[in-house]
C-alpha cells in the first residue's frame, strides 16, 4: 500500500463496509434533496404535517438505533441485523415509488425508513468491533475513511439525480434509484462482508433495553453528547442560512448555492482524510477543538458576507472545519461507551437528532431577534459553548 492508503484498509471488513456505507449514502443523497418536493408538492402533504412527520421519523430512528445497537451487542453479531434493516430500506423506498400516495409516504417515512437508517450506526459499530485492539490513530483513520464515503456520495449523487431527472415531470424515480442502492448494499453485506471473530462473543454485561437507554442518558455520557451536539448544530445552522445569505445579503443566485454546496462537499472528502491523519498525533478532543474554532470563524465571516465572492472565498475554511465536525465526533462518541460498539455507535444517531433540534431552536431564536447574518453569529456562539463544555470535562486530560 502507498503512504496515501493506510494498511488498515486492507482489512476486508473495512473495505466492504466502506462500499456498503457509500451505497447507504447514495440512497439518502438521491432522495433527501427531493423528499419535501415529493411529499408536499407531488403527494399533497401540508407543510405542518410534513414537518411533524420528519421530526417523528428522526425520533423513531434514534430509538431504533439505540435498541438495535444494544441488541447487536447482546448477540455479539452485527451482520444479521444489518441484513434485516437493509431489507426495510428496499421496501421503504420501493413502496413510495411503486405506490405513490400520502399513506404510503407517511408509513415509509415514519416506520420503514427510520429502521433502515439505523444501518448507519450498525455499519459504524461493525467497523468499530473490527478495530478493537488497533492503535488509536488507526481507529481514527478508519472512521474518517468510512465517513468520507458518505460525503463522497453527497458529492456525486444529488447532481447526478438532478441531471437525470431534469426533464421528468416527477421526482419519484429518485426513490427507484434509492431502492437499487439498498439492494446493492444488501448484496455487499450478504455476499462479501465476512463474519468477524471479534464479534462472536456478546457483551459480557447484558443490558436490558431500558438499561441501555439509561446508560445513554446517564450524566457522564449525555452531557458530553450535548456538548458535541452543540458543536454539530453549527453544521445544521449553516445548512439553513447559507442559501438565504447567498441569495440575500450576498446577492448571489440559486445556482451559486448548488455550486458552493458541491465545492464544500468535495473539500470535506479531502479533509476528512487529513483529519484522520491529524488524530494520529493528537487526541480527539484537541482535534475537535481546532476544527470547531475553524468552523466558528467561518460562520462569523459568513455573517458579514455581502458579495458572492465572499462566500466562495470561505469554501476552503468551511470545508476544513466541516470535515472535522462530521468525522471526529464519530470516534469520540463511540469511545463514550467503548465496551459496547453497537450502543456506542448509536450515539451517532442521538447526536444527529439533538444537533438538528438545537439548530432549529437556534434558527428560530436568531431569525426572531436578528436576520440571517445574526443567526450565523448565534450559531457560532452555540458552537463555542459546546466546545467550552467539552473542554471543561475532557480537556484537562486524555479520556480513557
Amino acid at each position: 500500500m502507498t503512504r496515501f492508503l493506510p494498511d488498515v484498509f486492507r482489512n476486508p471488513t473495512i473495505r466492504v463496509s466502506m462500499l456498503a456505507i457509500f451505497a447507504f449514502g447514495f440512497a439518502g443523497a438521491a432522495t433527501s434533496p427531493y423528499q419535501s418536493v415529493i411529499g408536499i408538492r407531488e403527494l399533497g402533504l401540508s407543510n405542518s404535517l410534513y414537518s411533524a412527520l420528519i421530526f417523528a421519523a428522526a425520533a423513531v430512528n434514534v430509538t431504533i438505533s439505540i435498541l438495535l445497537g444494544n441488541l447487536a451487542d447482546r448477540l455479539g453479531e452485527y451482520r444479521p441485523l444489518m441484513l434485516s434493516v437493509a431489507v426495510f430500506g428496499i421496501f421503504g423506498y420501493g413502496a413510495v415509488y411503486l405506490f405513490p400516495a400520502q399513506a404510503t409516504f407517511i408509513f415509509s417515512a415514519l416506520v420503514l425508513l427510520p429502521i433502515y437508517n439505523a444501518l448507519n450506526s450498525l455499519l459504524f459499530a461493525n467497523v468499530r468491533a473490527t478495530t478493537i485492539g488497533m492503535p488509536r490513530g488507526d481507529v481514527a483513520t478508519v472512521n474518517s475513511g468510512v465517513r468520507a464515503m458518505i460525503s463522497l456520495s453527497w458529492v456525486l449523487v444529488p447532481g447526478f439525480v438532478g441531471v437525470l431527472l431534469a426533464r421528468s415531470t416527477s421526482m419519484l424515480p429518485a426513490y427507484l434509484l434509492a431502492t437499487l442502492a439498498c439492494m446493492v448494499c444488501l448484496g455487499l453485506i450478504a455476499a462479501f462482508l465476512p463474519r468477524q471473530s471479534g464479534t462472536d462473543k456478546a457483551a459480557t454485561r447484558h443490558l436490558s433495553y431500558l438499561a441501555a437507554l439509561a446508560e445513554v442518558i446517564s450524566p457522564r455520557v449525555f452531557i458530553r453528547v450535548i456538548a458535541v451536539s452543540l458543536i454539530s448544530s453549527t453544521l445544521h445552522v449553516n445548512g439553513a442560512i447559507l442559501p438565504l445569505i447567498v441569495t440575500g445579503s450576498a446577492h448571489g443566485t440559486v445556482g451559486d448555492v448548488g455550486i458552493l454546496v458541491g465545492i464544500v462537499a468535495f473539500l470535506e472528502v479531502v479533509f476528512i482524510v487529513v483529519w484522520g491523519r491529524v488524530q494520529r498525533i493528537m487526541n480527539h478532543v484537541a482535534a475537535l477543538a481546532i476544527g470547531t474554532i475553524i468552523y466558528v470563524v467561518y460562520l462569523v465571516l459568513l455573517g458579514f458576507a455581502s458579495a458572492p465572492w465572499h462566500v466562495y472565498a470561505l469554501t476552503l475554511i468551511s470545508g476544513i472545519g466541516a470535515a472535522a465536525l462530521i468525522s471526529i465526533p464519530i470516534t469520540y462518541l463511540q469511545d463514550l461507551i467503548a465496551e459496547r460498539p453497537g450502543l456506542g455507535s448509536a450515539l451517532i444517531s442521538v447526536n444527529i437528532f439533538l444537533s438538528a433540534g438545537l439548530s432549529a431552536l437556534l434558527f428560530a431564536i436568531g431569525t426572531g431577534v436578528s436576520g440571517y447574518s445574526g443567526t450565523a453569529i448565534i450559531g457560532a456562539v452555540a458552537g463555542l459553548s459546546g466546545l467550552f463544555l467539552l473542554l471543561f470535562f475532557d480537556g484537562a486530560k486524555r479520556r480513557r
